[in-house]
């Protein structure tokens, strides 16, 4: 949706409108990363049965995936912001 198809707003309201959804496009983002991580940790680390408890292997397996994953969006959003700067 751009500001362009919502001409019965003015300018204040349409650049509020566009940032509102830019915020929710980042949520949406952060929601999809999020739900990745839980598939992917899910299915590398647990590998008995369901119970109440993870095992101590299964509970250090998801600890180091989440910590790898952080480690890997950290270095992405670094690098795109140096990036950035350059241009």
């Amino acid at each position: 949706m751009s500001a362009a198809g919502i001409p019965q707003l003015d300018e204040a309201s349409k650049k509020e409108l566009e940032g509102f959804l830019e915020q929710e496009q980042a949520k949406a983002k952060l929601q999809a990363s999020i739900h990745e991580l839980t598939n992917t940790c899910w299915n590398t680390c647990i590998t008995g049965s369901i119970s109440s408890k993870f095992s101590k292997t299964e509970a250090q397996c998801l600890e180091n995936c989440v910590d790898r994953f952080l480690d890997s969006s950290l270095f992405i959003v670094k690098q795109i912001e140096a990036q950035k700067q350059q241009l």
